[in-house]
């Protein structure tokens, strides 16, 4: 198991990076933190300096989503893709891209959680085109971006938590 606050990167094929990360939260509410805008608003942010300008979910096999961001000096990033599986409160699969595609088309992201050590223990693994979008991807500093969010979901997830 891993630590709260501690993301751990792997390569499992030429193609895919397997993120993961454990939360000190039921995974019911790190299901919500990922599915339902005004949670995402709140933590998939990045570094410092960024705010999210537009969040949609359509949270259906066949629906789509949209996320763009803006930094304080102007910077505009938006993503968007439709999800492929939810299975309610384990498992999360979708297509993505990128506005600026830097990783040579859409990737696939499965987001499995795992009811692990009083907590939740997240694995996000993304499969890209090729070896070389995958191995870009890893050079945007994304791992770094996620680990503020994870951070952010952190502090979310526990004010959730003693609300309950």
């Amino acid at each position: 198991m891993n630590a709260p606050g501690k993301l751990t990167v792997t390569l499992p094929s030429d193609r895919e990076v397997l993120i993961t990360r454990w939360f000190a939260a039921p995974r019911d509410l790190v299901f919500d933190c990922w599915t339902k805008p005004e949670l995402i608003r709140r933590w998939l942010l990045g570094p410092e300096g960024w705010t999210m300008t537009v969040c949609t979910v359509d949270l259906r096999v066949g629906g789509r989503y949209r996320y763009e961001w803006r930094s304080t000096e102007g910077s505009v990033m938006g993503m968007g893709g439709e999800y492929r599986e939810i299975v309610r409160p384990e498992r999360l699969g979708s297509v993505e891209l990128f506005d600026e595609d830097w990783t040579g088309g859409e990737a696939t992201s499965t987001i499995v959680l795992t009811e692990e050590g009083g907590g939740t223990l997240l694995r996000q693994t993304s499969r890209y085109a090729s070896k070389e979008a995958r191995d870009g991807a890893l050079r945007t500093g994304m791992t770094e971006g996620m680990e503020y969010g994870f951070g952010r979901l952190d502090a979310l997830l526990a004010e959730r938590a003693a609300a309950r």
